[in-house]
């Protein structure tokens, strides 16, 4: 996977950039990987470059499903850095590639003493909550085809048209569908001709026919990821006085 910078470093101020550098280092992790388990205290925030983080809510029964993926627009951690060390996900590898670790502590430090941070943190949790809630209403009411050409065409613009090595019982797992079902719409949308599949790597083909095929929740999550980095004035005040909820 190409390297590429995460928009959230990048969205930082040279001196904040260069105060964490000594608390952040490279990390390439493979594909399933589980960065951190659902109840798991966090040391590090991860700010993909290449790579796609995946969040997933966790049953009692061990059962799951993803609610939220993370590319380079962010970071995985960021809520630890602002309110807590615990993750309520379990975070696992989706797309193998580049990322960049970075000490919490550190990212308290900057987010403690700096507005600018204080918002752009702010801006991107709304975000990717935005995310979330959006995800979770997609897999009650929509279709499992329609969420696959969601699912694929978000991994597709991360991969940037690359083939992907995904099982069909990996997708299965993240989206909490039946294998079988999984398949069939895999293979109607490989004989609609927007995907190529063979041997475990799957490959977007007609990027228009998919976005067609696929639910709206996918062009609202993306045109939200893709303000995100320009929050308005009142996405944070000072540290202790509250968030301002006026429009």
């Amino acid at each position: 996977m190409k390297h590429k910078e995460n928009q959230l470093l990048g969205a930082l101020d040279d001196d904040v950039r260069q105060r964490l550098a000594s608390a952040m280092s490279p990390v390439d992790l493979k594909l399933g990987h589980v960065v951190c388990e659902a109840g798991g205290r966090l040391e590090h925030a991860y700010f993909p470059q290449g790579a796609v983080l995946s969040l997933l809510t966790v049953m009692e029964d061990g059962s799951a499903i993803e609610t939220a993926n993370i590319g380079r627009e962010g970071a995985f951690g960021i809520f630890a850095a602002m309110y807590s060390r615990v993750s309520f996900n379990r975070s696992l590898v989706q797309l193998a590639g580049p990322m960049i670790r970075c000490s919490i502590s550190a990212l308290e430090q900057e987010f403690s003493k700096s507005n600018k941070v204080q918002n752009l943190f702010v801006s991107y949790s709304e975000t990717l909550l935005s995310q979330i809630q959006q995800t979770v209403g997609c897999n009650a009411l929509h279709t499992v085809e329609e969420r696959m050409c969601r699912w694929l065409l978000m991994m597709d613009d991360r991969a940037e048209g690359e083939a992907m090595a995904y099982t069909h019982q990996f997708l299965a797992e993240i989206m909490g569908a039946n294998r079988t079902t999984v398949s069939l719409a895999a293979q109607a949308m490989q004989d609609k001709g927007l995907i190529a599949y063979r041997r475990g790597n799957m490959q977007v083909k007609d990027r228009a026919g998919m976005e067609k095929a696929s639910c709206e929740c996918y062009a609202i999550v993306r045109r939200r990821f893709d303000s995100f980095l320009s929050p308005p004035a009142h996405a944070a005040n000072t540290l202790g006085k509250g968030r301002n909820t006026t429009p």
